[in-house]
């Protein structure tokens, strides 16, 4: 018995409308912004809530989840499969939306847009995808900044093929070091493949991008972006970028957890292997074999997460009504207030860029007493967390970058288009306090 997959076709990126005429942009207003995130009006005990922790996961808007409410209780049905009206309505809210997503990100058809349940398995299909052609002695740079996820996927890749994993240092300022790159000859012809961060989840770097994928085109290598710190803050076009895919997840631009998003460019797609085999992924299955349907389809075994997409549509076009570039703006003007206060505290150093420049809006660092007594980041995120201050503490998923700098974890405060500078005056006083307290003062 021979079976045919019925797949959707895909809906053109110019048939979905802008989220806003270009002449009418909204006035940035982030007290009006808090509004629509119900959360934020929430209390920890006597003290309201002062959520800086989003490059680990963003709020989401109240728009978000009435979208994925209607979509569960007035379209629920199953893509592709179902021949039937319910089925029909779910298929179209889905490619939609992947149409919706391809436009916030500048592709130019939206068959380049492969959805993922997160960024980590969207990079796990590229090392799968990519690895079917490398060969013992190929090298694979990555850089000592990355996220474990960016890390991890290229290591197992290099240990089943014999491929051979280096990586770009960082400067002392926190910055990829692109001379010393150079001088080893970091990129050269046996490179086959380079992923880096788009921005650093640690250290707010926002690295030159475009530089790095036309050092590695100049070799042959194919260029992969980890852009889960980028999407959500900074206007992203792939193509401009110059690399060859690109990954990022939804939770962290104030959409749905479980779902995240691969963009490659379509001919590249189309030449890579399956990643999981299953429903959907199929164009004809025999006894003794099986053929593949095409990108992105191919790419996405299984039912996939319908209604997460529905709700990462409704993010992007809710980011994109408000704009990108005054997000951006915004995510600037609270990093530098945080970076002027946090300097200004006695005990506090900072990784990274300590100015505003190529730095998104993720600041780590470390604390001590009036004595040099190192406080635990478990300890000050424990603390703050007393004041209804939410912080992280830890690794932030990015051991070898904290090795690098010789320290074994660090706290990180990150801020998005709902952070106010009042949030920001509450982690001073906040870090104050810790201080005071572990150096006696209190």
């Amino acid at each position: 018995m021979t079976t045919h997959a019925e797949y959707p076709a895909t809906v053109a990126v110019e048939e979905v409308p802008e989220a806003v005429p270009a002449d009418e942009p909204i006035p940035f207003d982030v007290e009006a912004i808090r509004g629509d995130f119900p959360i934020l009006e929430r209390t920890a005990g006597e003290w309201p809530l002062v959520y800086l922790d989003s490059a680990n996961t963003s709020q989401k808007p109240r728009v978000v989840v009435e979208a994925i409410e209607d979509h569960y209780l007035s379209h629920n049905a199953n893509v592709a499969r179902a021949m039937h009206l319910l089925g029909a309505e779910a298929t179209e809210a889905f490619e939609g939306s992947r149409a919706t997503i391809a436009q916030f990100v500048g592709a130019s058809r939206s068959e380049e847009i492969v959805f993922t349940k997160n960024a980590s398995e969207a990079l796990n299909l590229c090392a799968h995808t990519l690895g079917a052609g490398l060969r013992a002695g190929d090298e694979i740079v990555i850089s000592v900044m990355e996220h474990h996820s960016n890390i991890v996927p290229w290591q197992l890749l290099a240990e089943r093929t014999g491929a051979v994993l280096r990586w770009f240092d960082v400067t002392a300022e926190g910055r990829l070091d692109l001379d010393a790159a150079a001088a080893e000859g970091l990129i050269n012809e046996r490179t086959r493949i380079i992923s880096v961060a788009y921005v650093s989840n640690v250290l707010g770097t926002v690295n030159p991008v475009a530089q790095i994928a036309a050092l590695g085109h100049a070799v042959g290598a194919t260029v992969v972006l980890d852009a889960s710190q980028a999407v959500p803050q900074l206007p992203v076009d792939v193509v401009s970028l110059g690399a060859d895919l690109v990954a990022f997840t939804g939770h962290k631009m104030v959409g749905p957890t479980g779902i995240g998003v691969l963009w490659g460019r379509y001919d590249l797609l189309a030449a890579l292997p399956p990643f999981l085999g299953g429903g959907e992924m199929i164009e004809i299955v025999t006894m003794t074999g099986s053929t593949y349907a095409p990108p992105p389809h191919r790419f996405e075994a299984g039912t996939p997460p319908i209604a997460q997409a529905v709700g990462l549509a409704a993010a992007a076009r809710y980011l994109g009504e408000i704009g990108l570039d005054q997000i951006a703006r915004h995510e600037q003007e609270v990093t530098a207030y945080a970076l002027e206060g946090l300097l200004g505290l006695p005990g506090v150093q900072i990784l990274g860029p300590t100015e505003p420049v190529d730095r998104g809006g993720a600041i780590s660092f470390t604390l001590s007493t009036s004595d040099g007594t190192p406080v635990h980041p478990h300890d000050v995120s424990q603390l703050l967390d007393s004041r209804g201050i939410a912080v992280r503490g830890g690794h932030h998923c990015a051991r070898p970058l904290h090795d690098r700098f010789g320290i074994q974890s660090s706290t990180r405060a990150s801020f998005y288009l709902y952070t106010t500078q009042r949030e920001i005056d509450a982690l001073i006083d906040g870090l104050d306090y810790v201080r005071d307290f572990f150096g006696g003062g209190r």
